[in-house]
């Protein structure tokens, strides 16, 4: 783990801020050619995606907070403006509040806008996730296997070795990418299908590596995490099955 990459003078380059920096820039540049291919411009792109990431950034913070309000209580300063602290759900909704802002007024159709978006969300997690390995945040429980790892300069430390349940996610959430991005023409007839396989995609795989993490059981065994999966992974089967006149 490297929680600071270098520093330049009295500027600190922080690992998770440089990934994200990274995913917005890759997610940019490829947004720029889909929606020059689907008939819209460059700027349109560049705007919804920074819309997408102050969104994002937003949410994630906001829902930590709430969701540690303890912590926030203690140190309302150190949560809000730190590295670490970033919530997926907190920062898909904040993302997706942000994108319709700017999808309404760039005049781009929800629908439309929702396809474009889907395998962008999941490279911008998936290198997210890096950043969260290279940080030392958000690893799981203690594990024997060849491949699990300490993070003493974790968030918060161990010493201990456990599941790098960040790793598996950035890689899943890369796979995700590639198979949305190639079968996005496909699936262009049929609209909101395509964020309907990525809900379906990414709620499955956050329910199943809850079951590896230190998260807390809300009810029924399952976390708060795993129930939000489980209506994101309904509401994505419904808009991949819908019929199309709906």
């Amino acid at each position: 783990m490297i929680p600071k990459l270098f520093e330049i003078g009295p500027i600190t380059i922080h690992s998770f801020g440089f990934m994200l920096a990274l995913a917005f820039l890759i997610i940019a540049w490829l947004a720029a050619k889909e929606f020059t291919r689907r008939g819209y411009t460059a700027d349109d792109a560049w705007t919804i995606t920074l819309a997408a990431m102050i969104g994002g950034v937003v949410g994630a913070k906001l829902y930590f907070a709430v969701d540690n309000w303890d912590e926030t209580a203690r140190d309302p300063a150190g949560v809000l403006f730190s590295g670490a602290g970033l919530t997926y759900y907190g920062g898909l909704l904040g993302g997706a509040v942000g994108v319709i802002l700017a999808a309404r007024k760039r005049k781009i159709p929800i629908a439309v806008m929702a396809d474009m978006g889907a395998p962008f969300i999941a490279l911008g997690y998936g290198v997210g996730r890096l950043g969260c390995l290279l940080n030392g945040d958000d690893y799981g429980k203690p594990s024997t296997l060849p491949w699990a790892m300490a993070f003493p300069k974790g968030s918060p430390p161990t010493l201990e070795r456990v599941h790098p349940t960040q790793l598996y996610e950035a890689v899943a959430s890369l796979a995700f990418f590639g198979v949305l991005w190639n079968r996005r023409i496909a699936f262009e007839p049929r609209p909101t299908a395509l964020m309907g396989v990525y809900l379906v995609l990414a709620g499955t795989e956050r329910f199943l590596v809850e079951f590896l993490r230190l998260n807390q059981a809300a009810a029924a065994g399952f976390t708060v995490a795993q129930w939000i999966s489980v209506i994101l992974v309904g509401v994505g089967a419904f808009l991949l099955l819908r019929p199309r006149n709906v």
